[in-house]
């Protein structure tokens, strides 16, 4: 399901910035955002509907799974299940539709994307499992192909947040292929206790729960603040010019083409890049990616580990 995710995230934000085709205007549409995130997601262009999209591949592969789990041939089961379903995925547009976000031509191209992406996915999930679990090489190939992805991700007319998302997704998908990888037959197999059963108890639950969070929080900062120390001093290392938008602030002033001290030169590992026709690199998309990397490693290797040994 996160990969999954992710593969949504990376096609539909990548299809918005290739297209570029903005939102309904406001007025004469009165566009509604209650929180900080919905003010931010409407800076995002509109089509395709990524609420749309997702809630296809989500909803779609998850009844696939539950009805795959339990084996069940009744067709009424069957019917209601993809009743709920389209009930979702329907108002789901609706709503995107009322909130003044989108157009129902970005709901509808949405919908047949998302049509498209499930049908793939579902053609080759097994295949990417089976790579995961018992391929070799995964973390470097996972590891290489994230990079690939950051650096292919195509440039929209004007800055959006889809490619800060695209970041955060990209960079769990690869902490949960790594950590799984290492752990799958530890912690990850079809074998391991049950939630709320004779297995795994409730109290345990609660166990889990108060030491895994916390751990969650505190790997998520303490990979940030790393990615924060080391990333400069490797560019600078290497000669590759940095600016931040967001998190060094000793940085901020270098996105205008001034570089900060200490990266004035280019390198000559810089000319080796694809990227080397930039004045700069923008230094808080490698943080934001171990960031979030570090965090899901830490949900399917650390947290267990710890589960473990504290026998939880």
């Amino acid at each position: 399901m996160t990969l999954l995710m992710a593969f949504c995230d990376y096609m539909g934000n990548c299809i918005k910035d290739v297209v570029s085709a903005p939102r309904p205007r406001c007025p004469p549409v009165r566009r509604i955002t209650a929180t900080k995130d919905e003010e931010d997601n409407a800076l995002e262009y509109g089509l395709p509907s990524s609420h749309t999209l997702n809630t296809v591949c989500l909803s779609g592969f998850l009844l696939h799974y539950i009805l795959s789990y339990v084996q069940n041939e009744d067709a009424h089961v069957k019917i209601a299940g993809l009743t709920l379903v389209c009930l979702l995925v329907g108002f789901i547009g609706l709503g995107r539709i009322y909130l003044g976000m989108h157009s129902s031509i970005d709901i509808i191209s949405g919908l047949a994307i998302g049509l498209v992406i499930l049908w793939f996915w579902l053609s080759v999930h097994k295949y990417v499992v089976s790579f995961v679990v018992s391929g070799q090489n995964v973390t470097s190939f996972w590891a290489a192909l994230s990079l690939i992805l950051l650096f292919a991700y195509p440039t929209p007319e004007f800055p959006t947040p889809s490619f800060e998302y695209h970041t955060a997704f990209n960079g769990v998908a690869l902490g949960i292929v790594s950590g799984v990888q290492q752990t799958y037959h530890q912690f990850h197999h079809e074998a391991v206790p049950r939630v709320f059963t004779s297995q795994l108890t409730a109290p345990g639950f609660i166990g889990r729960m108060l030491v895994g969070i916390p751990t969650i929080l505190i790997v998520k900062f303490c990979s940030k603040a790393l990615a924060k120390w080391i990333l400069p001093v490797l560019a600078n290392t290497l000669g590759i010019p940095i600016r931040s938008t967001t998190y060094i602030a000793s940085l901020k002033g270098s996105s205008d083409g001034k570089k900060s001290d200490g990266l004035k030169q280019s390198g000559y590992v810089q000319k080796l890049f694809i990227f080397s026709s930039q004045e700069s690199l923008d230094v808080d998309t490698g943080i934001r990616f171990l960031q979030y990397a570090g965090l899901a490693w830490s949900v399917v290797d650390l947290v267990p580990s710890l589960f473990s040994h504290l026998r939880l």
